[in-house]
């Protein structure tokens, strides 16, 4: 696992290039989504925008709100899970509901979802076999900071990795839900079924296949709320629980 990730700036993008490639595979898109009524509609817009994909799929993981109903109403198929099993489980309910060659997944509350994410995400698969994950990357604003968001990314899944998984350090965004990647990887891989997803997707992805398989790509600057800190607690356990069950301990069984 010692090698590099292949990293694209946002210069490196070519749109013209990325559209030509599309038309010799198929692109699902899938994004989880639970209670976010107020920005799905936005996402899938940025998705629509983008070009003809063959399948645009919104896991509804039992919303309370109307995610499902604007989902539809932006022309998305809508995937309804019975219950709150996780991120890792939506991801896994779309993966299963789509046959098309490349899969990307994108976060359902980002406020400035553009075009471009599902491009860029796209463009290293599209140009280079040897790559089969690509993961984005981005500058996080904290409230009305430019930096400073993303704290389980910075201080428990980037030390995590750099300290039990040479290589994966290099990853700069390694809880992105702006993921890609091909059929076959996705399915011969089990998904975690919650925040731990991410995480280990990235490992397992590196393990067997290695670390210069993987790509990331710059998104720029991306937007969302940012949690209170007593919901980043449980998010960086879960994050923690992956990354060292993959290392070889042996944990307790949750309670």
């Amino acid at each position: 696992m010692a090698d590099s990730p292949w990293t694209l700036s946002g210069d490196d993008y070519e749109p013209a290039r990325v559209a030509r490639a599309l038309s010799a595979t198929s692109v699902a898109v899938v994004i989880p989504a639970r209670d976010e009524a107020a920005t799905i509609g936005p996402v899938l817009d940025a998705v629509t925008a983008f070009g003809d994909l063959d399948e645009v799929v919104v896991v509804d993981d039992h919303s309370r709100d109307d995610t499902a109903a604007v989902a539809r109403h932006h022309d998305a198929r809508v995937v309804s899970l019975d219950g709150t099993r996780g991120k890792g489980a939506a991801m896994a309910a779309g993966a299963r509901a789509t046959t098309s060659e490349l899969v990307v997944f994108l976060d359902a509350d980002v406020v400035n979802t553009t075009p471009h994410f599902v491009g860029r995400l796209l463009q290293p698969l599209l140009e280079d076999p040897r790559i089969l994950l690509v993961k984005g990357y981005y500058e996080r604003p904290f409230h009305d900071m430019p930096t400073g968001g993303g704290r389980v990314n910075e201080l428990a899944a980037r030390p995590i990795l750099s300290l039990l998984f040479p290589g994966l350090g290099e990853i700069r965004q390694p809880l992105a839900g702006e993921t890609a990647l091909r059929r076959d990887v996705l399915d011969a891989l089990t998904l975690e079924d919650a925040y731990g997803v991410e995480i280990a997707l990235l490992i397992d992805v590196a393990r067997r296949y290695g670390v210069h398989a993987l790509a990331q790509v710059d998104l720029g600057v991306r937007r969302h709320r940012n949690r209170p800190l007593e919901e980043l607690r449980p998010m960086a356990v879960e994050v923690l629980r992956a990354a060292l069950l993959r290392f070889g301990c042996e944990l307790p069984l949750e309670r």
